[in-house]
């Protein structure tokens, strides 16, 4: 889980060895290293554990786009008008793209499109999640919310630590007013390159990748980075849903483009050997899926806070314990698509209860 970061201190290859780290980091404090011709790759600090986020900058031939933004926090602002006025030849920006809506991508793109007078390019999903989340702020903890942390059995005290976190964060309230539509498929020509629009899905609705497959380039976003997984969470607004499902299958989508890709993620280091990456990812959550489903063999029944508990077994802040829930729901709803998990619920606490089904044999679960 991105969210689940701790401060790990091994090098890149140390973390992990099947990837090629062919280039150095950039320090987040306005320093840029040069992917290629008219790819420009900075960092800007984050304020927590997972400590900075990877941003871009591509050249036209009259200007500059911005690819994700980093938070808006007085530091980030100082460090864009610092990038702006040293390592853009003296070029306007032309644009921001956001790859998908979580504020450490987004969180400044009214800002930015304000300050330089251009336009914000997002997927319609995207743009819109985030509005829905920002304006929902004022109405957090209803009852729909309430009762979806209650019926994965979570305590009051728990869900209530979770909504006050939620209160507290000052980076859901933003929302820009107005977007370019992102497409799948789209072609955006940037100084002679062209940049081919790939969707992914599961950690975010309409995650918006940009590849290139003359120059071997993929900004890929948080749809692959080289040493955590990222989050796939189910909350309220989609409580059944197939997050986990459409993640693999877009892990699947990224494994058929060509071998040789240079990956820009949004964290950590940019690397190589995508489908291998890729790989890794999948086995990932099938090792979680199998892990989940050999604990509902081993008891008569489970609930997904129960469940939560086994797959997470550490202490955890209220945020990091509401994104694995979202997380444990996500394999449960898998299983329960695929028929290893069945559910009813309890008619005295309206808690649902999971049990295995019979009907599917204890073979390892494979793709």
């Amino acid at each position: 889980m991105k969210s689940q970061v701790v401060v790990d201190e091994r090098t890149d290859k140390e973390r992990n060895v099947e990837l090629e780290y062919p280039l150095n980091a950039p320090n987040a404090d306005g320093s840029v290293v040069e992917v290629a011709e008219g790819v420009l790759w900075l960092r800007m600090p984050l304020p927590m554990a997972l400590d900075h986020i990877n941003l871009y900058l591509l050249e036209d031939n009259d200007g500059w786009y911005i690819v994700d933004t980093g938070l808006d926090t007085k530091e980030t602002r100082h460090l864009w008008e610092h990038v702006t006025q040293t390592h853009c030849k003296g070029k306007p920006i032309k644009g921001v793209i956001c790859t998908h809506f979580h504020y450490d991508h987004s969180n400044l793109s009214s800002w930015l499109t304000e300050r330089f007078n251009v336009p914000l390019f997002m997927t319609h999903g995207e743009f819109y999640t985030l509005k829905a989340n920002s304006s929902g702020l004022a109405n957090l903890g209803n009852e729909h919310q309430l009762a979806f942390y209650q019926r994965s059995g979570v305590p009051q005290e728990t869900i209530e630590n979770i909504f006050e976190a939620c209160r507290r964060d000052p980076f859901i309230k933003h929302s820009p007013p107005s977007f370019n539509r992102l497409r799948s498929g789209d072609i955006l020509t940037i100084n002679s390159r062209q940049w081919s629009i790939i969707i992914g899905e599961g950690h975010s609705p309409e995650h918006a990748c940009l590849y290139c497959e003359e120059d071997k380039l993929l900004i890929a976003g948080d749809q692959l980075l080289p040493h955590i997984s990222s989050n796939i969470l189910i909350n309220d607004m989609e409580p059944n849903g197939q997050q986990l499902k459409y993640w693999l299958r877009s892990l699947k989508n990224l494994q058929c483009l060509r071998a040789d890709i240079l990956v820009l993620p949004a964290h950590g280091p940019i690397f190589t050997e995508i489908h291998a990456r890729a790989q890794q990812l999948i086995e990932h959550h099938l090792d979680t899926l199998n892990t989940l489903r050999d604990y509902a063999t081993s008891r008569d029944s489970f609930t997904a806070f129960e469940a939560t508990n086994h797959l997470f077994d550490r202490e955890l802040s209220p945020i990091n314990r509401m994104m694995a829930l979202g997380e444990t729901l996500a394999h449960i709803n898998w299983l329960m698509g695929k028929g290893y998990l069945i559910a009813n619920t309890d008619l005295v606490s309206g808690i649902n209860i999971y049990k295995h089904s019979d009907a599917q044999n204890k073979n390892r679960i494979k793709l």
